[in-house]
């Protein structure tokens, strides 16, 4: 039933300014979760096999990317849908507003969107208070987590050890944001030193925090899709060295030149959608290769149909998240990806 007024719905959703469609449909969702009538019009998902990730089992191979609950105020809606993980955030130790709107632009022609959101999200302590009050979803849940605007690089690392403690015992993983284009300096981060000193900082307070509780979290980081050949092969020796869990390949692009005609291609901000899907796949590939298929990824980017999906697989991921193809094709994705499987796109 949802998969069949999704289409009517976008259409209401796509006359509103995009920042207000998503906020609208994020309340919605939650209420009708809260009264039965989600499941009701969700039905259940296709059967699929689980998959051992990072230690982890997982109902399925497709997730929610970070972005669309920034919060984490709505784990148990995006559940109902057939997602076998939801990644929240991403979350920052203090709260912040995020960047002056408007910051949030569709391009329907492209498939695409273009956002300049800057961590809008609540701050660590409500974040691990949501991810608390969620109750019926059975999938697993990620934690993504960065560094506050007016944090400096040199101090960052504090920004994310806060995050990593706070979020510990909440998160069945941790993902660590390093490659938003919306937060200054932040892709900085990705250079090999300074992503050697804060991998080196994280996993020595996960060991602490490990004897502390007797329990692992995972440790994910999340890439660029503009590294170049070398970056990759360099930061790929450095996620080896540490024991990194996983790669999540790959956040919004800031390169432009497949929407060059667009209007709004001038507008800063990262783009996912479409136009990202094959720079992404390349990237997870390069990854794979150089980490020699190690370290499993987690491939996330321009995934609008089921052989988007299966490339992606071919390339070296080992999960899926979806956004932008969520926005623009709504539950019935979610159905035709699961339907499909790794082998039938």
């Amino acid at each position: 039933m949802l998969e069949r007024t999704y289409p009517l719905a976008r259409k209401a959703l796509f006359r509103l300014e995009a920042e207000r469609a998503h906020n609208w449909s994020l309340r919605a969702l939650r209420a009708a979760d809260r009264c039965g009538i989600l499941q009701a019009l969700a039905g259940e998902p296709p059967q699929s096999e689980e998959i051992r990730c990072m230690g982890l089992t997982f109902p399925n191979r497709l997730g929610l990317a970070a972005g669309l609950d920034k919060e984490g105020n709505s784990i148990d809606a995006f559940g109902r849908l057939g997602f076998g993980f939801i990644e929240i955030g991403t979350i920052t130790p203090k709260p912040q507003g995020g960047n002056p709107t408007p910051r949030l632009f569709r391009l329907p022609e492209h498939e695409a969107i273009i956002n300049r959101m800057g961590f809008n999200n609540p701050g660590i302590e409500e974040g691990v208070r949501n991810v608390e009050s969620s109750t019926t979803f059975k999938g697993r849940v990620g934690f993504n987590i960065g560094k506050n605007k007016d944090t400096p690089n040199e101090h960052a690392v504090d920004d994310y050890l806060l995050c990593l403690k706070s979020a510990w015992p909440v998160a069945d993983y941790i993902a660590v944001n390093l490659s938003s284009p919306n937060t200054p300096g932040l892709r900085a981060l990705q250079d090999a030193t300074a992503a050697a000193h804060l991998l080196e900082r994280l996993q020595a307070e996960r060991a602490d925090l490990s004897d502390q509780t007797g329990r692992t979290v995972p440790l994910a980081i999340k890439v660029a899709p503009d590294l170049d050949d070398e970056e990759i092969c360099a930061l790929g020796q450095i996620f080896l060295d540490h024991s990194l869990d996983a790669i999540i390949a790959t956040n919004t692009t800031i390169d432009r030149a497949d929407i060059k005609a667009e209007p709004l291609a001038k507008e800063a901000g990262g783009l996912s959608g479409a136009p990202l899907g094959k720079r992404s796949t390349k990237v997870i590939e390069a990854f794979h290769q150089a980490v020699g298929g190690k370290i499993p990824i987690i491939g996330v980017g321009g995934i609008m149909s089921p052989s988007d999906a299966q490339a992606k697989i071919e390339a070296g991921a080992t999960l899926l998240q979806l956004y932008s193809g969520f926005i623009y094709h709504g539950p019935r994705l979610i159905r035709k990806i699961l339907s499909a499987g790794p082998e039938n796109p």
